[in-house]
């Protein structure tokens, strides 16, 4: 084979089956038996069909499998939650309460698929405040009022704050560095299976003034592009937090809006971004209070701006001690100065937990 320069799996896979016919003067039963052992070593499991996956022959590839959030409500407005493959975006204002999102999948990912996780870590880039390591402590002690269907010796088993890696990253240099090295170290070696950027928006902002615009969505589109490598080699979902801009020259037949008609705030870094993300999410704070028990919580409100597989949807949320968790349609509200009755109606009597349009 070396003679007639096919020295390598990668050409015998890549030649036609004539032409390695004609190269190593093989019989075409022969060439057949050559694919076949040299494609063997590059696949792990046999060819698995669309019917043995619809039969559930091989549940071990769980197609469908989820990250979930811990929350019935919000993987019911996500579909079960978290997507393995590609970037799901959560922008909003500041103090909405995006980043309370990060640190409950952090948590998530480290539980077993059986409970909706991965069995794996996180890795928890910051590139603008320090990382809420209170917050987060806070968050492990308070697992088994989020979870209190899972048996609180298997919480006690994990050790949460072992298995979340934390980056600070000041310049998109050190940021690129990071993605492209020590996040796929952890990755190669089985330590993390989730990736979370907060905020994406931060540095692409800071570093780059207003004539420069091709050079920063030619670094947008390069950090982008090593994001999906990552996701998509590994299996592994990719949570950006986005900040907001807003608008200030009104509509404009020119300008994408990506849906959101009546909103002054549209997620950051434009439409470059936008098409490199594969589920947008929007948070807002609304008017009003929410109650659990003897919790309250700044209303927000979630909603699927746009996805592949996910109709437009909402759901309202809180940001409670044990962490975010959806309001379902008998969830209670505390009225705030200014709160108006339509509100109220809107917080009380939803047509379902989960609001969706066509």
């Amino acid at each position: 084979m070396c003679l007639a320069n096919v020295n390598s799996a990668k050409k015998v896979l890549s030649l036609p089956a004539s032409d390695l016919q004609r190269l190593l003067q093989l019989s075409s039963s022969e060439v057949q038996l050559v694919l076949h052992a040299v494609s063997r070593l590059f696949r792990s499991v046999p060819p698995v069909t669309a019917l043995q996956l619809t039969l559930g022959e091989f549940p071990s590839l769980e197609p469908g499998h989820r990250l979930s959030f811990a929350c019935p409500v919000l993987d019911e407005l996500l579909s079960g939650g978290l997507p393995l493959h590609g970037i799901t975006e959560l922008a909003g204002e500041s103090a909405a309460g995006k980043t309370q999102f990060g640190l409950q999948l952090s948590l998530s990912v480290q539980y077993s698929r059986e409970h909706g996780g991965l069995g794996a870590g996180a890795v928890y880039i910051c590139t603008e405040d320090p990382f809420p390591i209170k917050r987060l402590r806070q968050l492990i002690t308070q697992q088994s009022r989020l979870r209190p269907n899972i048996p609180p010796a298997l919480i006690r088993s994990i050790r949460f704050s072992d298995n979340i890696y934390i980056e600070h990253t000041a310049d998109l240099e050190a940021l690129q560095t990071c993605v492209t090295q020590r996040v796929r170290t952890l990755l190669e070696r089985g330590l993390v299976r989730l990736i979370v950027v907060d905020s994406v928006a931060a540095l692409f902002r800071s570093e780059f003034q207003a004539d420069e615009a091709i050079e920063r969505a030619r670094h947008l589109l390069a950090f982008s592009a090593t994001l999906h490598r990552l996701s998509h080699t590994y299996s592994v979902p990719v949570f950006c937090i986005n900040q907001v801009s807003d608008v200030v020259d009104g509509p404009n037949p020119g300008r994408c809006d990506y849906g959101l008609v009546d909103s002054k705030l549209l997620p950051a870094l434009g439409i470059i971004w936008a098409n490199q993300v594969m589920v947008r999410l929007m948070l807002r704070r609304q008017e009003g209070c929410l109650r659990s028990g003897e919790q309250t919580s700044a209303a927000r409100k979630l909603e699927v701006v746009f996805s592949p597989h996910l109709a437009r949807a909402s759901c309202l949320c809180g940001v409670w001690e044990e962490g975010v968790r959806g309001i379902s349609q008998e969830g209670e509200v505390k009225s705030s100065p200014g709160i108006t009755e339509q509100r109220k109606k809107d917080f009380l009597e939803p047509t379902d937990s989960i609001n969706r349009t066509a």
